[in-house]
């Protein structure tokens, strides 16, 4: 999952980022609203942490401008301004939460979950692709009853994918919506990641689920709907 913060001190967003990432979140970060204009020209995020007092151009400025694109990306309002018509105000100019400073970091990440949950039709933190169950709160991915280990971009992929099913997905959207903005890695790490996860997913007597569309990219199915044609494979 890819989020933004937007957020001008250099000291939380820092610390945000930081905890963010090390609870399996692809993280941008930048410190006002018209650099974050810029980031969205080409990436889209998940979700956006919008601090509203900003140098250049403010939160509510930033909130403006998206909404009025029709851009529908969750956006959770972080400020230390608390009182019921700032909160009016924010939520008014299109923002999906609100959370005032100091905060519990647990309370963010739920708030996170629920905004994304939301946003992509879910109504718990559990996502199922036939028997294989990825859990957003835990980080945990379970098949037929057998807990799988993978690692931060193996789970990040994934997640994806399955937030995505019967999607298919560009190697470049993957990249994109996994690493940060400024990555440049090998240009088969998605492909070796990819069967990494299928060697993990796929247990023994059980059905791939995780196919790639020739010149195209990757999607994730149901067994059943997975009837092969002549673009498909699972190697």
């Amino acid at each position: 999952m890819k989020l933004l913060i937007i957020e001008d001190e250099h000291d939380l967003n820092n610390a945000l980022s930081k905890h963010l990432k090390k609870n399996g979140y692809g993280v941008d970060s930048c410190y006002n609203g018209m650099e974050a204009l810029e980031y969205m020209q080409v990436t889209v995020y998940d979700a956006i942490i919008l601090d509203i007092m900003m140098p250049i151009m403010d939160g509510y400025e930033f909130l403006t401008r998206i909404r009025s694109s029709n851009d529908q990306t969750p956006v959770l309002l972080l400020t230390a301004r608390d009182s019921l018509q700032d909160k009016v105000s924010g939520l008014d100019s299109g923002a999906d939460d609100y959370l005032v400073k100091p905060f519990e970091f647990e309370e963010l990440l739920a708030r996170i979950r629920v905004m994304t949950r939301r946003a992509y039709g879910q109504v718990s933190n559990e996502i199922r692709v036939d028997n294989l169950i990825l859990d957003l709160a835990k980080k945990k991915v379970v098949r037929s009853g057998s807990e799988i280990n993978l690692t931060s971009k193996e789970y990040e992929i994934l997640e994806y994918l399955m937030k995505n099913k019967d999607h298919i997905l560009t190697r470049q959207q993957i990249q994109d919506h996994v690493w940060d903005f400024d990555y440049e890695g090998a240009s088969n790490l998605i492909d070796v990641l990819i069967k990494n996860i299928r060697k993990k997913i796929d247990l023994e007597n059980s059905k791939p689920l995780i196919y790639t569309k020739r010149g195209l990219g990757y999607v994730i199915r149901n067994t059943e709907e997975n009837q092969t044609d002549e673009s498909d494979k699972n190697d």
